[in-house]
């Protein structure tokens, strides 16, 4: 899974989260207030070595991402077992 930059246009990859890694994904609006410019759109995705704030552009994005990255990370554990 890619992280893009904060500008729209920019296409380099900010880095690369890998479903195996994945332990969490879940919305903690306490937490995650004070670090993101919208903490209603604000979910966590937790891995072994490091905590990622992702920033949905809307509420309805950020439904489908979380389900679509969960989805993904049970599925990688499912096949690897």
């Amino acid at each position: 899974m890619g992280a893009a930059r904060e500008d729209k246009h920019e296409t380099k990859l900010k880095g690369v989260i890998y479903f195996q890694a994945i332990e969490e994904v879940y919305y903690d609006h306490l937490r995650s207030a004070a670090k993101s410019p919208n903490p209603a759109l604000t979910f966590c995705v937790k891995t072994h070595d490091r905590l990622y704030y992702m920033v949905a552009p809307s509420a309805e994005a950020m439904r489908i991402w979380m389900d679509v990255i969960v989805t993904g990370a049970e599925g990688y554990t499912q096949f690897m077992n």
